[in-house]
């Protein structure tokens, strides 16, 4: 399937490992122009090489920290000079500090907002004027299945992730006139750093392995196993795609039967 794509400039953020370059990758094939960044230069780098032997194109990259919008501002400067006006945008972010609501300082609550919340605004505020301009845009917000089920002991993600999705619905509204979409897809437990970092941290609260602790994850799942990253990232792709061009301000669950609900 053509997917339409071929040839447009990507923005995928926290992209030098785990979905994020997944999701990068996923674009390269489409034959688009990519633009990765993280807070981590040799990631980025060794990321960067193995995309160009792969795909025969090399990724502009940038060091960027999501929490700081000095750095937003250079890389959006960096990428728009290399590669021209930003049509996608994939916002993509680390997860934020575990813990239960009394474990948390309001210094991991400011953390958080700037990292999951504030770092999509910040990004949207850069490329929509031009997406307006060019009269065609996609934004597609990587959140957590926790924003339709909340999660045990992600007070953080479940919270701003959840009101990333009231941004992403109400900016898709306003900006549908011109052809631009915005949507947001929910991973659920996907072989990750991150779903090994929260592995462990139920471990230590239980007394079990971290081992034991994700095979009862992937039983919780009605396909018994945890994602991959390629699976989330293809749901990404597609919704860049001209076959997508009537889907917006959507939440779709990527999670493999895990949410009980109906919505």
């Amino acid at each position: 399937m053509d997917l339409g794509i071929k040839g447009k400039t990507v923005l995928v953020t926290a992209s030098s490992k785990g979905i994020g370059r997944a999701v990068a990758e996923g674009f390269a094939a489409e034959g688009c122009s990519v633009a990765i960044c993280s807070r981590n230069k040799d990631e980025l780098l060794n990321t960067a090489e193995e995309i160009k032997k792969k795909y025969g194109m090399e990724p502009v990259w940038c060091v960027c920290d999501l929490n700081n919008i000095k750095d937003i501002e250079t890389t959006i400067e960096t990428v728009t000079k290399q590669l021209g006006r930003i049509e996608i945008l994939v916002n993509n972010c680390g997860g934020p500090e575990p813990g239960n609501f009394q474990q948390l300082s309001e210094k991991n609550w400011q953390a958080a907002f700037e990292q999951v919340l504030l770092s999509a605004v910040r990004l949207c505020n850069f490329v929509v004027p031009d997406m307006i301009l060019n009269e065609w845009g996609r934004i597609i917000n990587i959140t957590s299945v926790s924003v339709k089920q909340p999660i045990d002991n992600l007070m953080l993600s479940n919270s701003l992730r959840t009101g990333l999705i009231g941004f992403a619905k109400t900016l898709s509204n306003e900006v549908a006139k011109f052809n631009i979409t915005v949507n947001s897809v929910a991973p659920g437990y996907t072989l990750t750093n991150r779903i090994y970092d929260i592995a462990v941290h139920k471990a230590k609260q239980s007394a079990k392995s971290h081992e034991e602790v994700l095979v009862e994850m992937a039983k919780e799942i009605p396909i018994n196993r945890l994602a991959s990253p390629d699976e989330i990232a293809s749901v990404v792709v597609f919704l860049a795609s001209k076959q997508a061009s009537y889907i917006t301000g959507n939440t779709i669950q990527v999670d493999g039967g895990l949410v009980k609900g109906l919505y």
